[in-house]
């Protein structure tokens, strides 16, 4: 009776077993059909497409250093060995608070201005699961010019040295060599040289990278101000450069129209000409230093 019992209930568990690991294989193949989320990655090979910010921010952690230097306009002749004979620096330190979040200071020679900006990616392109078709980052930041007053006539508040500016930077890498960026920008001056000038200056800039080789690129970027500016001395900032990565340094080489190299400089104060090669040759020097490994590295 009880071999019966046995022979009647073995089949029952090998159905059964048959059953589960049927839906196991089932469940299986279920997952492995599920589309996984692929991020794009290395949109700009720096934080910076030429003079104006990138998407890419340093990791958590990850603490970037930037020197960057601009010499003077080729058109000043032999005499000032096409504009190597003068300088115009700025340094700069762009740390990773979190992947998402990064703060910056700098300082520059033009107009002795010191600057802090804050970057935050608000959303980051993907494909997959997930799809995204652009990286989103906002940009804000504030510069005060330090230089002495030279305004008489006018009461020197410390809030007439300070400007702000805020920018969404968009950005799209369509494939292993093209990238391009648009920036809407405010730039807002507590300040500014004539009653009839406005305090609120809109801009949108203009940028791309297109690489040659795998640590190789050519960078173009642009910014266009709308709206009439009562100086006609002031141009739109226009600069185009080349990109090389070395293993932890990247070196930008460029040419650009535009002496200052901080945000409401550029865009809303240069004064170089192409046309009449009012161009100043200049570089970037970028640098990073692990401060604090991710935890999935730590022991």
């Amino acid at each position: 009776m009880t071999y019966i019992r046995k022979t009647l209930f073995l089949p029952l568990i090998l159905v059964f077993a048959s059953s589960t690991f049927a839906q196991d294989d089932l469940m299986g193949m279920l997952d492995d059909n599920e589309p996984e989320t692929t991020y794009a990655d290395a949109i700009f090979k720096s934080t910076r497409v030429i003079q104006g910010h990138s998407v890419k921010s340093p990791s958590y952690g990850v603490l970037q250093f930037v020197v960057s230097h601009h010499f003077g306009r080729i058109n000043q002749g032999i005499s000032d060995f096409f504009g190597l004979d003068q300088a115009t620096i700025r340094l700069d330190l762009h740390y990773g608070l979190t992947d998402r979040l990064a703060v910056g200071i700098g300082r520059s020679s033009f107009q002795k201005t010191l600057d802090g900006y804050i970057k935050y990616r608000m959303l980051r392109q993907s494909s997959g699961k997930k799809t995204m078709p652009v990286t989103v980052s906002y940009l804000a930041a504030t510069d005060v010019n330090t230089l002495k007053w030279q305004e008489p006539d006018r009461n020197n508040h410390f809030s007439s040295h300070v400007s702000y500016v805020h920018q969404l930077l968009i950005a799209r890498k369509f494939n292993d060599q093209l990238s391009l960026q648009l920036t809407p920008s405010l730039v807002h001056k507590n300040l500014v040289e004539d009653n009839n000038d406005n305090n609120d200056i809109f801009a949108t800039g203009f940028s791309g990278r297109y690489m040659i080789t795998g640590s190789l690129s050519i960078n173009a970027e642009y910014f266009h101000v709308f709206g009439e500016r009562n100086d006609p001395q002031y141009e739109n900032a226009l600069a185009i450069g080349v990109d090389l990565e070395t293993g932890g340094h990247v070196f930008q080489l460029h040419l650009t129209n535009s002496q200052p190299m901080f945000e409401r400089g550029f865009i809303t104060e240069t004064r170089g000409k192409w046309g009449n090669g009012d161009i100043y040759f200049g570089f970037n020097i970028n640098r990073v230093f692990t401060i604090q490994e991710p935890k999935e590295f730590k022991e």
